[in-house]
Order: C-alpha cells, then sequence, then structure tokens
C-alpha cells in the first residue's frame, strides 16, 4: 500500500470511527434522562448544585456535546476528503474539500435526528440539526483559519 493511500486509509478509520461514536450517543442510553442520572450527582459532590441550577447547566452541556461532536466530525471528514481527492496544485487547503466535509456533517445531523425521533426517550428536532450544521461551519472555518497560518 502506497503512503498516500495508506494516509487516506488512516484518515476514513478516524472519521468512521467518530461515526460510531456519534451514532452510539443517538440511541436511548444516551438521553437526556440518562445523562441527568450521571451528571447530576457529579454537579452535585463537586459544587452543591441543586436540581433547579442543574438543568439550565445539562440542556448547555449537551448542547455544547453537540458543538463539539458535529466539529469534530467535520474536521475528520475535511481530513478524509483531502487525503481521498488530491489537489491539482498540492494546496494544503480547498473549498471542495471544505464543502464535502460540511455537506457530510449536515447529512449525519439530519440521519441522528431521524433516528432520535423513532427513540420514545429521545427528540428528534430541526434545531439540533442547524446547531450541528452550524459547528461544522464554524469547524471549517477554523481549518481554513489554521491552514493559512501554518
Amino acid at each position: 500500500m502506497t503512503t498516500d493511500r495508506h494516509e487516506a486509509l488512516k484518515a476514513w478509520i478516524a472519521a468512521i470511527l467518530w461515526l460510531i461514536v456519534i451514532a452510539i450517543e443517538s440511541t436511548k442510553y444516551l438521553s437526556a434522562h440518562t445523562t441527568s442520572r450521571i451528571l447530576f450527582p457529579l454537579l452535585h459532590y463537586l459544587f452543591g448544585m441543586d436540581l433547579a441550577h442543574f438543568e439550565p447547566w445539562h440542556f448547555y452541556i449537551r448542547k455544547g456535546g453537540h458543538v463539539f461532536g458535529y466539529g469534530l466530525l467535520s474536521i475528520l471528514l475535511f481530513r478524509a476528503w483531502r487525503e481521498t481527492l488530491p489537489s491539482l496544485r498540492n494546496a494544503r487547503w480547498t473549498i471542495r474539500w471544505s464543502i464535502i466535509a460540511l455537506l457530510g456533517t449536515a447529512l449525519v445531523a439530519s440521519l441522528d435526528e431521524w433516528h432520535q425521533s423513532f427513540i420514545p426517550s429521545r427528540t428528534g428536532t430541526p434545531r439540533d440539526v442547524l446547531l450541528d450544521t452550524c459547528a461544522g461551519i464554524a469547524a471549517q472555518i477554523l481549518v481554513f483559519l489554521w491552514m493559512r497560518w501554518l
């Protein structure tokens, strides 16, 4: 296997493993009810947080997880497409790789929320698709800036 094919394989394995993490997070085992049973005792023990103060924190922690998870997915997809579709001029960044990564991120977010709509303890919402896609856009902006800076 050539080095280029090896690098592409590594990039796709990383993206696929992260997709598996997203799929696991989409199950009933990581619903809001389940994560609150873990996070509330932890935050109560560490900070003495009561239930009234926990609810908004729980919401923001979960939405922060969306931003982190889909931002990372967007970066991993960018890397995989960069290794798969080489640039004619050996560029480190192209709009093509970025757009394909964003489309992949939006597709996964849509499928994830659609899947959650069938699970009684979960809710699939277009707002989360928008949040996840915006996280992907922000990640692509960071990738662009990073590649220009280096």
